[in-house]
């Protein structure tokens, strides 16, 4: 069964009926969640790890000099 068709069926219940079947579902997907969360993450701070050392400030400072160097353009 598709979830299109699930749908059209819980369409079809009484508004009394969708609170019913919300509480019934409500239990298992709540299990779920709980589970999967509980799978242990990669830590985010070795992410970048393989790329290498990282620049230092100072590369940084003539690297952003030299690309502002000629800002504004006078061809422009």
């Amino acid at each position: 069964m598709t979830l299109e068709e699930v749908l059209n069926l819980a369409n079809k219940l009484s508004p009394l009926d969708k609170v019913r079947l919300i509480e019934r579902i409500t239990p298992d997907i709540k299990q779920e969640l709980i589970t999967k969360s509980m799978t242990p993450r990669q830590s985010l701070w070795g992410l970048c790890a393989d790329l290498g050392k990282a620049p230092s400030a100072e590369d940084i400072d003539e690297v952003r000099s030299q690309e502002w160097a000629n800002f504004p353009r006078e061809d422009i």
